[in-house]
């Protein structure tokens, strides 16, 4: 970039300021839609590290998954609460895709990730896809693998029909509501191993639907990977 360019940016900066998604402080140059500050503050969970974490254990007796881990930790009011909101609600799929790039760069190293064949985002509703303008769990599958070197694959997993709101819903009634919501469509090729993507977990309820579909169409070696971890 010119100095006259350089100069013009700083001067547009100064009137419409870059903010960092999660603190509201103005990005500095070389900064990127995440402040410093704020990445060093986020609540990492380094369960890539731990293989019988507190995620993979509520997989445990109820459907086979290899290894499962999540970024960060979610906390209401937290920064990581904030990075969601917007990513999901205010338009911002970018933010989906740069922290799907910066773990993918942490698993990269991790045996349990490695030897994939596929990344598979949760699919959203079309309707619900069609009114938010994209699916953030595929932006995180998209920067997971600029990282990992594997491709996405968005045609295996369908969400066939809308499911209830499950914010006051019990773990049992979460799986009961998600049960009949996927299907797996079969293909003449499939992955023999994925990694299966979501945005924030709580219960588990929305992967084992996920993890019971994909079984269903023929794929026994499932990995799980999410952006947050409301444990």
């Amino acid at each position: 970039m010119n100095l006259a360019k350089l100069y013009l940016k700083d001067f547009w900066a100064l009137f419409f300021p870059k903010l960092c998604h999660a603190c509201g402080t103005p990005l500095l140059h070389q900064e990127y839609l995440i402040c410093t500050s704020c990445i060093y503050q986020l609540p990492f969970t380094n369960y890539h590290l731990d293989h019988e974490n507190k995620l993979v254990k509520q997989f445990w007796g109820k459907v086979n998954v290899k290894s499962a881990s999540a970024y960060l930790f979610f906390s209401k009011e937290g920064k990581v609460q904030k990075l969601m909101h917007q990513l999901k609600y205010n338009n911002h799929p970018e933010i989906g895709i740069e922290l799907g790039k910066m773990y993918g760069k942490v698993l990269k190293s991790t045996p349990k990730y490695q030897n994939l064949d596929a990344i598979i985002p949760v699919p959203l509703h079309p309707d619900k896809q069609r009114k938010r303008g994209y699916n953030q769990s595929e932006q995180f599958a998209i920067g997971l693998s600029e990282s990992l070197g594997i491709p996405v694959i968005n045609n295996i997993l369908k969400r066939i029909k809308s499911s209830d709101s499950q914010i006051f819903m019990k773990r049992e009634s979460r799986f009961l509501n998600m049960r009949s919501v996927f299907e797996s469509r079969h293909k003449d090729s499939l992955p023999l191993s994925v990694l299966l993507v979501d945005d924030t977990i709580t219960t588990g309820a929305t992967l084992e639907a996920c993890v019971i579909a994909l079984e269903n169409a023929g794929i026994q070696d499932i990995r799980i990977a999410g952006i947050a971890f409301a444990s």
